[in-house]
């Protein structure tokens, strides 16, 4: 990852430099403690084309064998909408968001979702979703 990148504003949306907030987690220096941290690494590994780590934090059950990125797609912003249990207390929990993008040629669009974490191995990771 580029030092520019390091120093830029997370993707994420939280308060922080990407490399104090979701690079860690992308660098295997921390795990997420919550669905919604996880939630907000995987929007971050997109916005930041991190294919490893996407397919890292994803249930085995579930997982797909590679990550394409849309070329010309650009994650903007996160909206965190709602978090049901998902906290270091819980075995699973869900998160719902809004992910704004643009696509080729400045076309905006958001992906409206509800994803599903549980814990495998001791370790959240995304399962499913439903889009909305």
């Amino acid at each position: 990852m580029s030092k520019r990148r390091d120093a830029a504003p997370c993707p994420c949306g939280l308060p922080a430099a990407y490399r104090e907030c979701c690079g860690r987690l992308h660098r295997g220096e921390a795990r997420a403690a919550t669905a919604e941290q996880l939630m907000r690494s995987r929007f971050s590994a997109f916005a930041v084309q991190d294919a490893a780590y996407l397919i890292e934090s994803w249930h085995p059950a579930t997982r797909p064998p590679s990550i394409d990125f849309e070329p010309g797609l650009r994650w903007e912003r996160l909206d965190i909408v709602d978090t049901t249990e998902g906290t270091p207390f819980h075995t699973k929990g869900t998160v719902e968001f809004r992910a704004s993008y643009s696509a080729k040629g400045g076309q905006a669009g958001e992906l409206h979702e509800v994803s599903r974490f549980v814990r495998h191995d001791g370790v959240w990771v995304y399962l499913k979703a439903i889009v909305r």
